[in-house]
Parts: C-alpha cells; structure tokens; sequence
C-alpha cells in the first residue's frame, strides 16, 4: 500500500475503514475497506479531514476484491439460481426453486486449492427450497492477481459447478404388501407415512393397491401399477429375509432391473431400488421407513425426484455418513445423517 494525496486518489482501493462522526447524527464507517474511491467521494473526504489516504497500488494484472467475487460466483452460478449484491469481496447465491441442489465436488475442491480464493456451499445432493442459501464466494484480500481467477475458471471450463435440478416427478403408485393388511386385520399406517414424504417433492400418490404375500399376487400387482398413470412405483412391506418376505423377488420378476437389494444406510439396510427399461424408478421400502425420523428412504427420494438415475456406486457411497445417530429429538436434515457423499 502507499499513502497518497486524496484528491489522486480516484480509482485506488482503501486498505481500511474510514468512519465519519456527526455529533447527535451519524457515527460509522461512511467508506469501507476495499472501497475503489470515486470523483464524487473527494469533497466528503476532505470534509473528514482526510488530505491524504492509505490505497492498494492497482498494478497491472491485479483485480480489485468485488470484481473476483463476481468472477468466481459466475463459475458456480447456474440457472435458478440468484446472486446477491457483492460486499466486501463476497456474494452469496440463493435458490430460485425448490429442486436437488447438486456440486460438482472435484472442481470445487480445485478450485479452492488456489489461494486468496474461495467458495463454500451447502451439501451436494441435498433437497433446496426456494431462497434458501446454496453457497458464499469471497477473494480473501482487497486485490488478487488476475492469473488466479483465470486458473479457478480454467478448473470451471466454462460450466457452472452448482446445479438445480427441479423435481420432474409428479405422481406416484404404492403396492401394499402384507397379508394383514390385505384381509384388514390391522390397519394400513405405512402409507400415510409415505404420502406425507412424497409430497414434500410435490409427488402425489395417485394409485393404491394392496396385496397378500404371495409373490404371484405381489408381482401381479406390480405389473397392474405399470399400467397407470404413474412415474414411480412404491412397494412397501417384506423387504427383509424372512422366508415369506417376497417383495424383492416381486419387484425383479415384475421385470425391474435392480440396481440394488440391500443399502450401507442405517436405517435402511433393507432397501431396493430398480428401473425399468422405460426408466420408471421402482422402490421397495423398508419397516425403517414407517417409524424412523431419516431412512434411507429420505437421501435417495430427492434425487429420484429430480429425475436422476441413482447409481449402485452412488447407493455405496452413502455409507460414510449413512449412520443416524437416533437422536432423541430428530432434527433432520440438519443433522450429519447422509452427509458424507
């Protein structure tokens, strides 16, 4: 920094706070630090006796703080997503929908290998309501050199690192399996739980069949939900090993291809996932889904939601964080449960 005659000060950078005092009126910083000081700042600045200044020395090649911060939220920035205002070399995005906030982690992570930058975000693959905060870009001091932002852009490649994916799904089948529900002996609280978690993703359970536990009845009434106006099938009841549990067996002769019988999630170990050749997601849910506060159920449904086909390496990553904790009191999401991936 140098110290240099206020007047010549137009167009250089404050490397302070300059507070300004009216008695019974005004007491504050009247220009940040970072400041780029203008024609029209040097009356109110001699008025506060300031006749000369302490300025950063805008070399070539250097990038005042508020111009990286915009250069580093439009490497995160894509559609349905908002910037705030840029302040002290920092801007914030917020979400303009409710959808599946997504990270492409590898850049990021590049990227904040560089120095004198930074962006920071929510949780990758985590469910966003509109205006929620998705992630806070900053340059750490007043000027960055400009080779620095030209590398994070070059890691970028021109495509944003964050994304929105809305949810595409609207309406949902459940298949309802069990032999005492089918004959109305006990009553059916499974799918109430299941309705309430769908339309959280704006999914509608339109179709509702139930079934005994025969494995013909089961996949019959799979095969039957194929036929209706649905995007997603549902099974819940025998998903476990038991002998009479033939809800997988079901869901594989109906014709699914499954991508996975069995999670590295607790609750949830017990949990399917297929696709059929059409692309329809098809789920057969476990007990753990009726009960507990976060299963296994809640981490792959906004993605399902959204239209992203789930992978088995996707569904084995999920193991590191994919223990609950059984809080007492369960405060999910906001909680570790399904965060580590």
């Amino acid at each position: 920094m140098k110290l240099i005659r206020t007047e010549d000060a137009v167009g250089h950078v404050l490397c302070h706070d300059l507070t300004r005092i009216v008695k019974g009126e005004f007491k504050g910083a009247q220009f940040r630090k970072g400041h780029v000081v203008t024609e029209e700042d040097i009356p109110m600045l001699l008025s506060m006796g300031k006749e000369n200044l302490y300025v950063w020395e805008m070399e070539p090649g250097m990038v005042h703080e508020n111009d990286g911060a915009e250069r580093l939220c439009a490497i995160c920035q894509g559609p349905h997503m908002t910037k705030s205002e840029v302040k002290e070399g920092k801007i914030e995005l917020k979400a303009d929908c409710d959808g599946l906030f997504r990270v492409d982690v590898d850049r990021l992570d590049e990227i904040n290998m560089i120095d004198e930058l930074m962006i920071a975000t929510r949780h990758s693959n985590t469910p966003v309501h509109k205006g929620d905060k998705l992630c806070g870009t900053r340059v750490i001091p007043l000027v960055i050199r400009e080779e620095k932002l030209a590398q994070a852009e070059a890691v970028a490649g021109g495509k944003p690192i964050l994304e929105i994916l809305p949810y595409k799904l609207k309406k949902a089948g459940v298949v309802t399996t069990g032999g005492e529900v089918f004959k109305g002996l006990i009553q059916d609280t499974f799918t109430p739980v299941v309705e309430e978690k769908l339309k959280a993703y704006g999914i509608e359970m339109t179709e509702h069949i139930l079934s005994d536990d025969g494995i013909d009845h089961i996949t019959a009434a799979i095969q039957e939900m194929r036929s209706k106006d649905v995007d997603l099938i549902l099974c819940t009841g025998g998903m476990s090993v038991d002998p009479d549990d033939n809800t997988p067996g079901a869901i594989q002769r109906s014709g699914a291809k499954i991508v996975t019988y069995g999670a590295p999630v607790l609750p949830g170990a017990m949990f399917l996932l297929g696709y059929y050749d059409d692309g329809m997601p098809v789920m057969g849910l476990p007990g753990c889904v009726m009960f507990a506060g976060a299963t296994i159920f809640d981490l792959v449904l906004p993605r399902v939601a959204a239209g992203v086909p789930v992978t088995r390496r996707e569904i084995a990553k999920m193991g590191n964080g994919g223990l609950c904790l059984g809080c007492k009191e369960c405060r999910y999401p906001v909680c570790p449960f399904g965060k580590g991936n």
